[in-house]
């Protein structure tokens, strides 16, 4: 598979962009029935953000235990096994009886999303290296990003005609329908004899090694805090724009959807001008456009500013999620080609983690305020920036000194 047309590079993306499709589909489709779960379970709103926080622990601890086992069975069937469990998770969030067992289902269904979201990566690895892995990745995010602008608006859709376990029904069917699509066109990337050894023990030290890099843990952070910051916004959003906005179902999926946008425009702007720009040039400018959006959002849920006021900032803050989340990803991976399966797993894992962490903080002062998301996000924000200077170029200049001393 490493010398493939350009219609064979296309309709790879394709698969492996519909496999990226199941994280933001599990987390974003069921965002605008939010208030309506509130209700019917009569709960918090706390309570049904730790949904959200369950389905990003499952997909952070999916990926951490399926990357590696990637790695030594091959992607084809930890894949397939993993979108099974997925439709099963999706049926069971369906037909819950309380909010407990949902809870409980959307951490199995997280977990289960995990296998689509690292393997695909991992396959992007075994496929390609260097300019032409940030190319293609740039390629897999436009259509692994149509998920953000489609899922909120599907959800919006599903609920102007059935309620909110119909979301559930239609991720079981989308999970089958992956099931089929993969097992009859995609071919195993890691053949057997670059396989690791089915060890526990290696499994442990490929971590550690991945750890220590501190150049590939600074990738990993900058693109954690990031993230983490995305799922407060995602998390607080719902509650902003219907209860203190007071948009509608649909009218919130339009406005998340067009943040989806945002996310492709970032990711193509790296694809397009890899070749003129470096990763790492692109990487600090995801970086201060971040900051500075964070920064713009805070002081606008401060002095309660207009609608538009708040979407312009989201719209730049998203957008930087492109561009970092491309150029980090790559960058990372570039030497990691004998144990992608583990590397993906941990740069997939971070994300999920500190978001979960993140997610429950927006809503601690109630359903009725928006600063503590505007805080949460500022905050991610200068953490990523500081994690990319503290590790990855304090790293590149003891290596740039150490290079000098050589000479």
């Amino acid at each position: 598979m490493k010398n493939l047309t350009k219609t064979k590079r296309l309709q790879l993306a394709l698969l492996l962009g519909s496999l990226g499709l199941l994280g933001p589909f599990t987390i974003d489709t069921y965002l605008p029935a939010f208030p309506t779960i509130v209700k019917e379970y009569h709960t918090s709103a706390s309570l049904v953000q730790i949904s959200l926080t369950t389905c990003l622990l499952g997909l952070g601890l999916g990926q951490l235990i399926i990357g590696p086992m990637s790695d030594v069975q091959g992607r084809r069937k930890p894949l397939l096994s993993f979108l099974i469990l997925y439709l099963l998770a999706s049926l069971t969030c369906a037909f819950a009886p309380n909010i407990y067992t949902f809870i409980g289902a959307r951490f199995i269904q997280g977990f289960a999303a995990a296998g689509g979201l690292v393997i695909s990566r991992a396959v992007v690895r075994d496929v390609y290296s260097g300019r032409e892995l940030t190319k293609f990745f740039a390629l897999l995010m436009l259509v692994g990003n149509l998920g953000p602008i489609v899922a909120p608006i599907a959800g919006g859709s599903i609920l102007a005609f059935t309620n909110w376990t119909g979301v559930f029904i239609v991720l079981a069917c989308i999970g089958l329908l992956l099931f089929l699509t993969i097992s009859g066109n995609l071919e195993e990337t890691l053949p057997k004899e670059k396989r690791i050894p089915s060890d526990f023990s290696q499994i442990l030290k490929n971590f550690g090694s991945l750890l220590k890099d501190r150049q590939f843990a600074g990738y990993a952070l900058t693109q954690g805090f990031i993230i983490a910051g995305i799922f407060a916004y995602v998390s607080g959003i719902p509650f902003v724009y219907q209860n203190i906005y007071g948009v509608s179902p649909q009218e919130f999926s339009l406005l998340f959807g067009i943040n989806g946008i945002a996310l492709i425009i970032g990711s193509q702007l790296v694809g397009r001008f890899t070749d003129v720009i470096s990763e790492r040039a692109f990487l600090k400018i995801g970086l201060m456009i971040s900051n500075v959006a964070g920064a713009v959002l805070l002081v606008a849920f401060l002095l309660k500013a207009p609608l538009l006021v708040i979407v312009v900032p989201i719209f730049f803050l998203v957008a930087s999620i492109g561009i970092i989340a491309t150029t980090s990803f790559s960058l990372a991976m570039e030497t990691q080609g004998h144990i992608a399966g583990s590397a993906s797993a941990l740069l997939g894992l971070l994300p999920f983690i500190l978001g979960s962490l993140t997610a429950p903080l927006v809503g601690i002062a109630g359903e009725y305020t928006a600063i503590p998301m505007g805080v949460v996000i500022l905050s991610a924000s200068l953490m990523a920036l500081l994690s990319y200077y503290g590790l990855v170029r304090r790293n590149l200049a003891y290596k740039l000194q150490d290079s000098t001393r050589n000479l």
